[in-house]
C-alpha cells in the first residue's frame, strides 16, 4: 500500500542528482521544500501478520539499526505544490517542483540510529511528533514465562525535566508501574537545585534553603521555581512577579518582568511513571520524547490537573476545569516505541465483567494470579484460565514486563467477532464537485479536479479501496465508472475473438465468415435515424417526449449529445434533475474499485472543467447532492469529500443569505446577532445524523469568494467526524497548492472508519459531557464515522463521590475502529493520576496548555448561543476566579498592590487576553470567518490550541544575521509594538495562516532579495512564495517550510503592509498592546 504522507508531501523523486551532505548540521533537512515520506516509518493502518513476534525493546535500550541510505527522503514532512496542476490553472514561474512518483511501504521501516546514541538532541529536529505505527500483533506469551529484567539504557545528553539547560543525564533504570517508591536522595549542593531560575525574584528574596533530607517532596513540574524561604515544600510555588502601582503617581510596573512565553529548543525525555508515581507531562507545545512506563503518552491523553481533587468542593474552590483531552490516534515521535498490537484470538481481550474496563497495568492480581481487582469499579474478577500466571515476590505477575497490556499505557487489541455487527467496511472515497458558474469562473472546479487527480495516486492500492465521483450545480450528475470498464472489456473481447487489434471496432455488421449477419451498413443506418430525429426535434419542441429527452440528455446537438464524456468508451453521465426528492440513478456501479477504474477516473477529472466551461447555472444544490452521494455510499459507508463554492440555494437544505443582516445586528450590538452562528434549520442536522448512522464521514472544502453560511453547512462534518476547510477569498493562483496539500493529508493520514469511543473513570469520577466532532446517540458512547490522527475530543469530568487522599484515579479511553486495511482494532489508552485534598497541590499540578484548550473549546461552544459580550465576560471571569482562589487560599503574600500568579498558570492572563482579542470574539469579522473559527476549535489538538490565538512572530529581515544559528526558525519575538519597527519584515503564523508584514521603511535591497520588488507599494495582491538565487530568500523558504512541517498544515501565505486590512489585523494580533476596544496586557 502507499505510504502515509503529511500535508504537502510530494511523492518522492530521485535524489541522485542532488545527494544530501554526508555531515548535515543539526536541524538540517535535505529538502525542506518537499514533504516526501515524512511518515516513512509509519504503517499505521497496514495489515499486520498474525505470526508471534518478540516485544521490541524500549527506545532507551534499542540497538542501533542500519542507517538509511543517503539517497532516501528525510524524516521531516515537507510541502510541495501539485506536481501536475490542472491545465486550466496557470501557476506562476517557479511555483512547482519537478514531478514525483508515489512510493509504497512494505513493512515497518527502521527508525534509524537511536536518537539517544550520543550527543545532545538538537532542538526542534524531531517536532512535530510524527512516528511509527502499531507493530504486528504480539501473541500472549507462555503463562509461566519468567519476568524479563529491564534493560539498561545508554547514557544520553538531554534536557532535564526541570530546567532549560542541557545536562549529562545518568543512566536511567526503567521502573515498573508497581515498583517500590525510591528512597530519598541527597539534596543538591547548589543554591538552585534545578538550575538558575528564569523567573524574577521578589524584593528581598534570596536562594531557598535546601530541602530536609527524607522529607516528602512535591511533584516536579516543568519550569517550577523553588519555593520561597517562607513556604513549605508542600505549598504552591511562589508568585512570578508582584506588580504594584500606587493610586496616584507613576506606575512601577516593569514590562520586562511580566510573564511571557519562553520557548525552549531542547528535547525533553519524559517517562510517564517513575517510582510507581505519575510523572507530570511536559508542555504540549514543547519537543519531547515519551517512554511509556505504565501511563499513556501525553500525546494520546492529557488531564487539565495532574492531581485529581478528592472532592467536588475542592475543585470548585480552585476555579479550574477538570477535563481530559483525548487524541487517540495521535502520531508518536519517531524515536518512541510503537504502539503494540495484541491478539487474544476469538476470546478477545481480558475485561472486567462488571464495568467492562480493559486489562491495564493498574489492575491488581491477587490469590496467586487467579483473580484480579478492577481499578475502575473495584470488582474482584476471576482470571481466565488461559491468561493465568503466578505472581512474583513483588506482587506482580511474572510475565508483566512481557505483556504490553500489563506494562504499557497504550495498547491495541485485535477485535474478535463479538465486536463486529458486520464485516469491516472497505475504504471508500467519494468526491463531490461543485460545477456551478461561480466555481467554474473562479477556477475552483479546475483546482478541485487537479487536486483529486493527483491525490488518487496516493490512495492505497488493493481491492478494498473504492472510489466514486459526482458533480452538481442545480442538478446532480453521477458518472458510471463501471460502464467504461464493461465497454473496455468488450472491445478487448472482440479483438481476441476475431483476432483483431483491441482498438478495432466494426463500423458495419460483421461478415458471415466472422459470425456476423452481413446486414446493411450500420453507419449509414444510424445517420439516417439521426437525421430523422434531428428534424423532429426542430419541429416538435413542445412535445412531451421532447421535454423528457431534453431533461435527461440535454438539448445540445438536437438531444443526441453523447453522454460518454471521455469518448465513446468513457463513463456515462447520469443526471438527477429532482433536487427535492433525490435518488441514485443506479443501485450499483457508482462506487467501484480504484484499481479497476483509475485510468478512466483520471481522464474524467481532466474533462470535467471543459465539459462545464460554458455552464451558466448559478444555483447550487449542495444539500441534495450530498444526500444523493450518501445514498450511493449507504451500503458501504466511507468518506465523502465535498467541494463547495457558493451558497446552497436550491433543493434540500437550501439557504438564504444572512451575512448582511448579521453584520447589521452585530455592529448594532443586538442580543440576537449570535443566532446567525446557529444552523438556519434542522434539515442538514437530520441528514448528518442519518449519515453518521450509516458510517459516512463528510469533509467540506469551501473554495469561495462570497458568503456561504458555514454555520449551517458545518453541521454535517461536525456530526459525522469530518472537517471544514475554508479558502476565502479563493485565488486560482495561490490556493490550489494548499487545496492539494490539505486534500492529500486528509486521505493519507493515519485514520479509521466506523469508530465508537468511550471513556471510563474510577469510582468517584464520571463523564459529564463530550465535546468534539462526532454523533452521540447513546449517553456513554460517541459515534465517529471517521477518526484520524488530528482529531481531539474533550471529555469534561465531574465528581459523583469523594475520593480517598493518596489513592489513584484512573481514566481509560477505548476506541473501537476499522483500519484502512479492514482490520477491526480496539485502541486502549489508560492514565492513572494521584488524588489530593490539598488545594495548593492542584495549582502546582495544573497544566496550562490543557486548561487553556478547555477555555477555547468552551468559548467556541458558547459563541453561537450567547452574545459576544457575555462570552468575553465568562472567559475573563474563569481566569480571574482561578487567580483569586490562588491568592486567597495559597499565597503567603497578600498585599493589595501585588499581583500574585501561580507558577504553573503564570501565562493564563496573557492567553486569556489573546482569546478575547481573537477573531472569534471580535465584532469586526465576517460571519463565515467566525463560524469557521468555531468549527476549527471544536476538534483542535492541545499543541495547536495556544498558537492558534497567540501566534508566533519572527523577524525575517534579520535572518542573514543568524549565520552561527543552525536552527531553521529564528528566536520568537514578543507580540508587542515595541518589537516591531517600520524598517523590518515580520512573519506571524498561527498554525492555519501565515502573514508576512512589511514595514514602510524596509530596505529596497531586502525587498528585492525576498519578493523581487523594489518598494512596498509593489506588493502583489496574490502572493506565491518563490525562492530566488540569494541566501536570504533560501532562508525564508526554509523557514516557511519548517513551520508548515511543525504544524502539519500547508499555511496560506499573505503579504501585507501598514494600512492594509491585514495590517490592521496584525495590530490587533499584537496581544500586549491596548486597542480601541481592548485592554493591554
Amino acid at each position: 500500500m502507499a505510504s502515509y504522507v503529511p500535508p504537502g508531501a510530494p511523492r518522492p523523486a530521485s535524489n541522485a542528482n542532488n545527494p544530501p551532505s554526508s555531515h548535515p548540521p543539526p536541524n538540517f533537512r535535505a529538502n525542506p521544500n518537499s514533504l516526501a515520506d515524512n511518515l516513512h516509518n509509519l504503517n499505521f493502518n497496514s495489515a499486520a501478520p498474525r505470526a508471534p513476534s518478540p516485544l521490541p525493546g524500549t527506545p532507551f535500550s534499542r540497538q542501533a539499526t542500519q542507517p538509511r541510505p543517503p539517497s532516501g527522503p528525510p524524516f521531516p514532512p515537507t510541502f510541495s505544490h501539485p506536481n501536475e496542476p490542472s491545465p486550466w490553472i496557470v501557476p506562476p514561474p517557479g511555483a512547482r517542483p519537478p514531478p514525483f512518483v508515489s512510493s509504497a511501504s512494505r513493512g515497518l521501516a527502521s527508525n534509524g540510529q537511536p536518537v539517544f546514541a550520543s550527543g545532545a538532541l538538537p532542538g526542534g529536529q524531531w517536532f512535530p511528533p510524527l512516528g511509527s505505527a502499531p507493530q504486528p500483533p504480539v501473541r500472549p506469551p507462555p503463562t509461566m514465562a519468567m519476568a524479563r529484567a529491564p534493560p539498561q539504557p545508554p547514557t544520553a545528553t538531554s534536557r532535564p525535566l526541570m530546567g532549560s539547560s542541557l545536562i549529562r543525564a545518568p543512566p536511567v533504570q526503567p521502573a515498573s508501574p508497581f515498583s517500590a517508591a525510591p528512597q530519598a536522595r541527597q539534596p543538591p549542593t547548589t543554591a538552585y537545585p534545578y538550575g538558575q531560575p528564569t523567573w524574577p525574584l521578589q524584593p528581598g528574596q534570596g536562594a531557598p534553603p535546601p530541602p530536609i533530607t527524607g522529607s516528602p517532596q512535591p511533584p516536579r513540574m516543568f519550569g517550577m521555581p523553588p519555593p520561597l524561604p517562607n513556604q513549605s515544600m508542600t505549598s504552591v510555588s511562589s508568585a512570578v512577579g508582584q506588580i504594584g502601582a500606587p493610586v496616584a503617581g507613576a506606575s512601577k510596573i516593569d514590562p520586562n518582568q511580566i510573564p511571557r512565553p519562553i520557548p525552549s529548543s531542547s528535547v525533553i525525555l519524559h517517562e510517564t511513571r517513575q517510582g510507581n508515581q505519575a510523572n507530570p507531562p511536559p508542555p504540549a507545545t514543547s519537543d519531547y520524547i515519551v517512554r511509556d512506563t505504565g501511563n499513556c503518552s501525553p500525546r494520546y491523553m492529557r488531564c487539565t490537573i495532574n492531581q485529581i481533587p478528592c472532592t467536588d468542593d475542592l475543585l470548585t474552590t480552585s476555579g479550574m476545569q477538570l477535563a481530559l483531552m483525548v487524541q487517540p490516534l495521535a502520531i508518536p515521535h519517531p524515536s518512541e516505541e510503537t504502539v503494540q498490537v495484541v491478539d487474544f484470538g476469538e476470546s478477545g481481550p481480558v475485561r472486567c465483567s462488571r464495568c467492562k474496563g480493559y486489562i491495564n497495568p493498574f489492575m491488581k492480581f491477587i490469590d496467586q494470579g487467579r483473580r484480579f481487582i478492577c481499578n475502575f469499579c473495584g470488582f474482584t474478577d476471576e482470571t481466565p484460565r488461559e491468561y493465568h500466571c503466578n505472581l512474583g515476590p513483588d506482587g506482580r505477575r511474572r510475565d508483566a514486563d512481557e505483556r504490553p497490556e500489563l506494562c504499557r499505557g497504550t495498547v491495541e487489541f485485535v477485535a474478535s467477532r463479538e465486536y463486529m455487527v458486520r464485516d469491516p467496511m472497505p475504504a471508500v472515497y467519494f468526491f463531490l464537485i461543485d460545477v456551478s458558474t461561480n466555481a467554474i469562473q473562479t477556477g475552483a472546479t479546475a483546482a478541485a479536479c487537479g487536486a483529486i487527480n493527483q491525490v488518487i495516486a496516493d490512495l492505497p492500492e488493493g481491492p478494498r479501496t473504492m472510489v466514486g465521483i459526482a458533480t452538481f450545480d442545480s442538478t446532480i450528475h453521477f458518472y458510471n465508472l463501471k460502464r467504461a470498464l464493461q465497454q473496455g472489456f468488450n472491445r478487448a473481447f472482440f479483438g481476441v475473438v476475431w483476432g483483431m487489434s483491441p482498438n478495432f471496432i466494426w463500423s458495419s455488421g460483421a461478415p458471415l465468415q466472422y459470425g456476423g449477419l452481413a446486414i446493411r451498413s450500420l453507419r449509414c443506418f444510424n445517420e439516417a435515424l439521426l437525421g430523422k430525429w434531428l428534424w423532429r426535434f426542430g419541429i416538435e419542441k413542445e412535445a412531451l417526449w421532447m421535454r423528457v429527452i431534453g431533461v435527461k440528455y440535454g438539448c445540445e446537438g438536437g438531444g443526441w449529445c453523447s453522454n460518454s464524456v471521455t469518448g465513446p468508451h468513457g463513463p456515462l453521465m447520469l443526471v438527477v434533475p429532482d433536487v427535492q426528492d433525490v435518488y441514485t440513478p443506479l443501485q450499483t456501479d457508482l462506487v467501484v474499485q480504484l484499481s479497476e477504474c483509475r485510468q478512466h477516473l483520471e481522464l474524467l477529472l481532466e474533462s470535467i472543467p471543459t465539459m462545464f466551461l460554458e455552464n451558466r447555472t448559478a444555483e447550487s444544490a449542495f444539500g441534495a447532492a450530498t444526500k444523493a452521494a450518501f445514498m450511493a455510499m449507504k451500503s458501504t459507508g466511507g468518506r465523502l469529500l465535498v467541494f463547495q463554492s457558493v451558497l446552497p440555494s436550491i433543493g434540500i437544505g437550501a439557504l438564504s443569505a444572512r451575512d448582511a443582516e448579521g453584520r447589521t445586528h452585530l455592529f448594532a450590538g443586538e442580543k440576537e446577532a449570535h443566532k446567525l452562528l446557529q444552523p438556519a434549520d434542522e434539515t442538514l442536522k437530520a441528514m448528518a445524523i442519518e449519515f453518521a448512522e450509516y458510517q459516512v464521514c463528510v469533509d467540506v472544502f469551501i473554495t469561495t469568494q462570497t458568503y456561504v453560511d458555514i454555520a449551517s453547512i458545518a453541521v454535517i462534518p461536525r456530526t459525522t467526524g469530518g472537517q471544514v476547510y475554508y479558502y476565502y477569498p479563493f485565488s486560482a493562483v495561490s490556493d490550489p497548492a494548499k487545496l492539494y496539500n490539505d486534500l492529500r493529508w486528509n486521505v493519507t493520514r493515519p485514520q479509521g472508519f466506523e469508530a465508537v469511543m468511550r471513556v471510563r473513570c474510577s469510582q468517584g469520577i464520571e463523564v459529564l459531557e463530550y465535546n468534539g466532532n462526532f454523533c452521540k446517540r447513546m449517553p456513554t458512547d460517541v459515534d465517529l464515522p471517521g477518526i484520524d490522527c488530528d482529531k481531539t475530543v474533550m471529555v469534561t469530568l465531574k465528581h459523583d463521590d469523594n475520593l480517598k487522599d493518596g489513592s489513584e484515579c484512573a481514566f481509560q479511553c477505548a476506541l473501537l475502529y476499522t483500519t484502512v486495511n479492514g482490520q477491526r482494532r480496539i485502541r486502549v489508552t489508560t492514565l492513572s493520576l494521584p488524588c489530593t485534598s490539598i488545594l495548593s497541590n492542584l495549582f502546582r499540578s495544573a497544566e496550562l496548555d490543557t486548561q487553556f484548550a478547555c477555555f477555547l473549546k468552551q468559548a467556541a461552544s458558547e459563541i453561537p448561543s450567547r452574545p459576544l459580550l457575555l462570552v468575553k465576560d465568562r472567559m475573563t471571569n474563569l481566569c480571574i476566579n482561578i487567580l483569586l482562589s490562588y491568592r486567597k487560599f495559597c499565597a503567603t503574600v497578600t498585599s493589595s498592590g501585588q499581583l500574585i500568579l501561580p507558577e504553573a498558570l503564570k501565562l493564563l492572563p496573557l492567553y486569556t487576553l489573546a482569546l478575547i482579542k481573537s477573531k472569534g470574539l471580535r465584532t469586526d469579522g465576517r460571519i463565515d470567518e467566525r463560524s469557521f473559527w468555531i468549527n476549527y476549535l471544536s476538534s483542535i489538538s492541545t499543541p495547536l490550541a495556544i498558537p492558534f490565538v497567540h501566534p508566533r512572530m519572527v523577524a525575517i529581515h534579520d535572518l542573514n544575521s543568524k549565520e552561527g544559528d543552525q536552527s531553521l526558525v529564528p528566536p520568537v519575538i514578543s507580540l508587542s509594538t515595541e518589537h516591531v519597527n517600520d524598517g523590518g519584515i515580520y512573519l506571524l503564523e498561527n498554525g492555519e495562516d501565515c502573514l508576512i508584514y512589511i514595514g514602510n521603511s524596509v530596505d529596497s535591497d531586502i525587498l528585492q532579495q525576498l519578493f523581487c520588488i523594489s518598494s512596498v507599494d509593489e506588493i502583489p495582491a496574490q502572493f506565491v512564495l518563490q525562492q530566488y538565487d540569494n541566501p536570504l530568500s533560501k532562508k525564508l523558504n526554509d523557514l516557511v517550510n519548517e513551520i508548515r512541517r511543525q504544524r502539519c498544515s500547508y499555511l496560506r501565505l499573505k503579504l501585507c503592509k501598514k494600512g492594509d486590512p491585514s495590517g490592521q489585523y496584525i495590530r490587533i494580533t499584537l496581544k500586549t498592546n491596548k486597542g480601541s476596544n481592548y485592554l493591554c496586557y
